[in-house]
């Protein structure tokens, strides 16, 4: 086999072998991550769950692992502290969905003081089966708005909020809560703090009252009470009656003397960072830097570090735009951005393909979580500042790099041994040969050479170079099997 040919396959091999590393290593530290999620063994106890951020697919997950958790140890009952400002009604209904679903009694504890379970808030601490507010915390104002924070108008915004009016009251009927204060929540975007909302201080003429008197004579409120601490929670739960699970089945909360006392399933290290990095700006800048890197291993193979750094920080990217309401249009822009980087660096394009790569990738960032709410939005400056950083890397850095790379591995006289040239007078043993867009003064090795005939340059002494003849029947090195 020929040596340039071996040169080739091992280079190939070696290219192969890093990317089946930068896999392995990539895949080696999600599961270290994934192999940080504790288990709970205790039977029979009160699990806490906290929980302080926006209603997201992330707080989906803890929730539901801690319900999950709960049921499996048979425990007494689980309490979810909240402090939130809303977030997604998508994930908000996941969340209903389980603890209405849920084996163990969910008692949702709006906390600390000062805290709130605003917007989708709302209807999460009005689905627990009991629901709880600590001193000096609010719930309420449950409106629907649009993806700026505007009114949604017409026959979509009359939609939405009927579709979410119903939904709160039925969670308001099926556990004897305030029906036409929690619609009211939706329709008028109604708000309360905790005293209020357990009927303990007067409310201002005019507004809803957060407490009825139904017609059986129960006291029909927002939330069942106040408490200042975990421990005056579950005093107050304890004894309490509530239905469980979709057959509505009775339990009587039993707390104070559960066996396994309390336990606290805290956010693992995976949750807690799956939620620093669940935000827009962090999930463009991961996409757009995985990408950047991913084109530096393949432009630069050698290097090793960008193949996994891109790897990971795709995979973490495409984590954080699953847990954000995405246009995939965006995305789709995003990649097409990057195609055309590439593009200036092999094109010689004048930078209008690195212009176009910019332009592509500023829209691609507008539209990327464009569908949603304010705290879902990325900020149009780091995209702009982050289009034109790119832009300038692929047209100057990795141009220039590429270039380097394509040069001679030396450079002098030497460099032009191996070139074509054309005999123009007879060289025997001496002549003249038309290299580079000069006459050189020739020497033949081999047979004589005959004006216009085709020479390789096989050494280069000082202005004589010596030459021998091209023979078209010559056998190439890689045509040779």
């Amino acid at each position: 086999m020929p040596f340039r040919l071996r040169l080739r396959i091992a280079s190939r091999r070696r290219r192969v072998s890093r990317w089946r590393l930068t896999l392995a290593g990539s895949l080696l530290l999600l599961g270290i991550f994934v192999a940080c999620a504790q288990s709970i063994d205790v039977e029979e106890a009160v699990h806490v769950l906290t929980y302080d951020g926006i209603v997201d697919p992330v707080m989906v997950g803890y929730i539901d692992r801690g319900i999950d958790e709960a049921e499996r140890t048979n425990a007494r009952a689980v309490v979810l502290q909240i402090d939130t400002p809303g977030g997604l009604v998508t994930s908000m209904a996941k969340i209903v969905k389980r603890i209405n679903s849920s084996r163990v009694p969910v008692i949702v504890y709006v906390q600390p003081a000062g805290g709130q379970a605003a917007s989708a808030g709302t209807f999460i601490t009005m689905a627990g089966h009991v629901a709880a507010m600590a001193p000096g915390t609010v719930i309420g104002a449950a409106s629907p708005v649009g993806s700026g924070g505007e009114d949604i108008e017409g026959t979509l915004g009359e939609k939405i909020t009927e579709d979410l009016a119903a939904l709160i009251r039925g969670i308001a009927v099926e556990r004897g809560r305030n029906a036409q204060w929690a619609e009211k929540a939706v329709t008028e975007a109604l708000a309360a703090n905790a005293c209020e909302a357990v009927g303990e201080c007067e409310v201002a003429s005019g507004r809803e009252p957060p407490c009825r008197i139904d017609d059986e004579g129960v006291k029909r409120c927002i939330v069942d009470f106040q408490a200042r601490t975990l421990d005056h929670v579950l005093e107050q739960a304890d004894g309490r009656t509530v239905n469980v699970g979709a057959e509505a089945r009775p339990v009587t909360l039993d707390l104070l003397e559960a066996p396994g006392g309390v336990v606290f399933n805290d956010r693992t290290i995976i949750e807690r960072f799956f939620a620093l990095i669940a935000d827009p700006n962090i999930a463009f800048l991961l996409l757009s830097l995985g990408a950047t890197a991913i084109f530096i291993e393949i432009l630069n193979p050698g290097l090793f570090f960008p193949g996994i750094f891109g790897v990971i920080a795709l995979v973490l990217a495409f984590f954080s735009l699953g847990a954000l309401p995405v246009n995939w249009a965006g995305v789709a822009l995003i990649i097409v951005a990057f195609a055309l980087f590439v593009g200036e660096v092999f094109v010689s394009g004048f930078g209008i393909l690195g212009i176009g790569g910019a332009v592509s990738l500023i829209f691609g960032g507008l539209l990327l979580t464009s569908s949603s709410n304010p705290e879902f939005q990325v900020n149009p400056w780091l995209i702009y500042g982050m289009a034109t950083v790119l832009a300038l890397f692929f047209m100057m850095v990795m141009g220039a790099l590429l270039q380097s790379r394509r040069a001679p591995a030396f450079s002098g006289p030497q460099a032009l041994v191996g070139r074509e040239a054309v005999a123009r007078t007879a060289i025997d043993p001496d002549g003249v040969v038309f290299f580079e867009g000069a006459r050189w003064q020739a020497r033949v090795e081999g047979p004589p050479v005959q004006e216009g005939d085709r020479v390789i340059v096989t050494r280069i002494d000082g202005l004589t170079v010596t030459v021998r003849k091209v023979v078209e029947e010559e056998e190439r090195p890689w045509q040779s099997s």
